[in-house]
Parts: C-alpha cells; structure tokens; sequence
C-alpha cells in the first residue's frame, strides 16, 4: 500500500484499540468493531466518507494483520450531510497566483488548470504529462483509478522549464550514485532501475534528499503536501481573500468555472474522475448563475402597479 494508506490504517488501528481498552485487539470481533463504527456516528458525528475508511481500516487490521474473522457488522450509519464546496471567482484565482513565488505558483495554476487533486499534483510524474497531446494523464489517483485531464497550454512553457531543473538535480543524483525515485512496489519488481530512469522522476521535486519513511533508503522525494498547503494558505492571506483557501478550493474552482463556461456536466465529472455525476452535480449549486443564467427577480427591475 502506499504509504500514507499505512499511516492511516495504523492511525485507526490505534484509535479502536483505545476505544476497547483494557480488553486487547487480539480478543476483538466483529461486535467490537461495530460498537466503534456506531460510536464514530453517534458520538463524533463522523462523515460517511471518515466512517467508510475506518471500517475498512479496521477489517483489514483484524483479518490481515490479527487473522480474526470480522463476520456480518451492524452498526450505526454516519448521516450524509451535503457540504457547499468553497469557490474562488476567477478575478480571485488570478490575485492567488499572483500572491504565490516560484514553483508554488506553477503547482497550483497546474492544479486549477487541470482539476487535480492534492496528491494527484504532487505525484506528477516526467511521463504523465503529454504536451503534444495537451493532455495530463492521473495514474492511480482516488479508487486507484487512471483518468486523462487537460493540459493547459498557458503553464506549458513553465513545466518545461521546470522539467528542465528537474533534470538538472536527476543528473546529479544519477553522478552521486543515489538511489532512484519510489516507484510502486510491482514496477520496482519487474524493473529494478525504474527509479533511476528520466521518465519515472516527480515533476516537482523536493530540494532536499530525504529518507524514505518506509524503507529508511535516502532518496529525492517529491514536494511535501505541507509546504504547498502553506504557500497556498499564505497566498490567499496576502491576496485579501477573505474565504477559507486550501489547495482543493483550486480543484473545486475548476470544475465550477467550467460548468459556468457552458461545458457539459458528464465532461466535468470525466475530467474530475468522479465515480457518480451526483458527486458533480454539488457544483451546480455554487454557480455564478445557477439555473443556467437565470437571473434572480430583484435583478429584472421592478414592475408597474
């Protein structure tokens, strides 16, 4: 699994061997788990989504790692509560890049320009972008899936650029004789030097060399998700946007600017990877002009007694 998958299912595994304590996971079931999963519900008013990853955190942990059979679990369902997504106007998107330096900016105008998610942009790859094609290929992103978005031709030029350092700092990690890139484990597998070719390097490398979390082997990762979230944070104080700015607002921006410009809703959710254009659908209600551009009765002038 990758690893921040690990730190999470490690995360919930600790979270449910407190919440039985002083009774030990290894004399856990199926009723345990389930009292854990209602408690998340009822007492912590945990999403639907925050309940699901628990769950199979949790099975996972008791059948692979403990070898205890979970059963059929009856538990309390967390309520699905529909959330407006926070949006910037394009006017705001502008006074964002021009508040963010440097490659931060790159990285987030890549990220608005083309829908992805946090670690969708930080896991860029040399190979994932197309730029005869102008087209950004997602490998692996929510549900492991694989999807094509679109490659803005305004940020072209820069990721060339940055290419271009990218592969500076490559031939000298190649001189330095330091091992390769991560690579998921079945390519490391098959190919052993994936990690050291040109075409598996991170777009947006890290400066700094840095141990592998998993297997303590000092290599170049890419940019931490911390040091973006941070520059885009600090963007947003700097442009007077007075929202609550993360990175994925950049994602919800997009996909709502394009439904504004008149793009078909089933293109959006194809570019966003949305598994259900119900998922989509939540951006129509953040539109400039939802109802496709009616306008409200205040605005129509008044009429005549």
């Amino acid at each position: 699994m990758l690893w921040r998958t690990e730190q999470t299912y490690r995360m919930w595994a600790r979270r449910f061997a407190e919440f039985i304590r002083p009774r030990s996971p290894f004399a856990a079931g199926g009723e345990e788990v389930a009292d854990f999963l209602t408690a998340m519900a009822v007492e912590f008013r945990a999403s639907p989504a925050t309940q699901r990853q628990a769950l199979n955190a949790l099975v996972f942990f008791l059948q692979e790692g403990l070898r205890r059979e979970v059963g059929e679990l009856d538990f309390r369902r967390s309520a699905a509560r529909k959330r407006v997504p926070t949006v910037l106007s394009r006017a705001e998107c502008t006074r964002l890049f021009e508040a963010i330096t440097g490659s931060n900016r790159l990285m987030a105008e890549t990220m608005y320009g083309a829908g992805l998610r946090l670690m969708e942009l930080l896991r860029l790859r040399v190979h994932h972008l197309d730029f005869e094609r102008r087209q950004l290929k997602v490998y692996s992103g929510k549900g492991d899936k694989d999807r094509l978005t679109i490659l803005p031709d305004s940020v072209i030029p820069r990721l060339k650029e940055q290419l271009a350092q990218a592969k500076a700092w490559f031939e000298a990690d190649r001189a330095a004789g330091l091992p390769g890139v991560w690579v998921p484990e079945g390519l490391e597998r098959k190919w052993p030097q994936a990690g050291t070719d040109w075409q598996w390097q991170w777009v947006f490398p890290s400066r700094e060399l840095a141990a592998d979390p998993a297997s303590g082997v000092k290599r170049r990762h890419h940019v931490l998700d911390g040091t973006f979230q941070n520059a885009v944070r600090a963007a947003a104080v700097k442009a007077q946007i007075d929202k609550r700015v993360t990175p994925h607002v950049l994602r919800h921006s997009f996909a709502t600017h394009l439904l504004e410009a008149g793009t078909d809703i089933r293109t959006v959710q194809d570019l966003l990877g949305h598994e259900s254009v119900e998922t989509t659908q939540i951006y129509t209600h953040v539109m400039q002009k939802p109802g496709l551009g009616v306008r409200s009765p205040l605005d129509m002038g008044r009429v005549e007694s």
